[in-house]
């Protein structure tokens, strides 16, 4: 099972749930980033297994960033997460390379192995 988890999201309170919820289901959080910019320099900088990734970031759209990381076939496996319903946001998971959606209410380390 991956353990190395890079969370990227804007809002600080989300980062420190979803770092305190992951560490006690036994991942370890390597780093946090805030906008997609440091997200991508972090997921090259820290080597994470996983890199959860905000979907509404304030300088470049997750989705986009999703890919960008995807790129490389050594690349860590991202999932996309956001407050809204996945519904949304139709085929574009699908096409980013990501391996999937969990909305933050439902975050757990259980949803997270599902989709690895």
């Amino acid at each position: 099972m991956p353990t190395k988890v890079l969370i990227v999201d804007d809002h600080p309170s989300f980062r420190s749930a979803a770092r305190l919820l992951l560490e006690h289901d036994g991942f370890e959080v390597v780093g946090e980033a805030q906008d997609g910019a440091s997200g991508l320099a972090a997921s090259v900088e820290l080597s994470p297994d996983v890199v959860l990734l905000d979907v509404n970031l304030p300088d470049l759209d997750g989705f986009d960033v999703a890919s960008r990381i995807c790129l490389d076939h050594a690349a860590p496996k991202v999932v996309l997460t956001s407050s809204r319903d996945p519904r949304e946001f139709g085929p574009l998971v699908a096409r980013s390379g990501a391996r999937g959606f969990i909305p933050k209410g439902e975050l757990t380390g259980a949803a997270l192995c599902a989709l690895l």
